[in-house]
């Protein structure tokens, strides 16, 4: 079955948006070396998941213009801590806490870059 291997994450300043992901969910960074600017994202090594990227937007966001991906949800041990290690860290929460009953907690946030992005708390008992 198709499953998702590898995310990128488009940014305007992918300096920043490194620094982002790097104090909020203490991900590993490598610039990569070719011919392009791109920073290599290592989420974990212990738990299941993907791997992905940061790169620089080819186009920048204005109206309808801009590239603009899909969500890619993160999970998190305490959606309340890293809510505001989001918020602490220049990016902003656009849909609260909110449950998935018998599944987690969930919100959607925004990044420095203005993507879009889940984190998700496990819990079987969310109501």
């Amino acid at each position: 079955m198709p499953r998702v291997v590898h995310f990128e994450i488009h940014a305007d300043d992918p300096e920043r948006a490194v620094s982002f992901y790097k104090n909020v969910f203490d991900w590993e960074v490598e610039k990569w070396e070719g011919p392009m600017d791109y920073w290599l994202l290592s989420t974990g090594k212990d738990e299941p998941g993907i791997d992905g990227a940061i790169m620089r937007r080819e186009q920048p966001l204005t109206g309808n213009d801009g590239f603009v991906a899909y969500i890619c949800t993160i999970g998190v041990d305490s959606l309340d801590e890293f809510t505001e290690k989001v918020t602490s860290n220049g990016g902003q929460i656009i849909t609260p806490r909110s449950p998935i009953p018998g599944v987690g907690w969930f919100a959607e946030c925004k990044d420095t870059e203005g993507n879009v992005f889940g984190i998700m708390q496990n819990d079987p008992n969310a109501k």
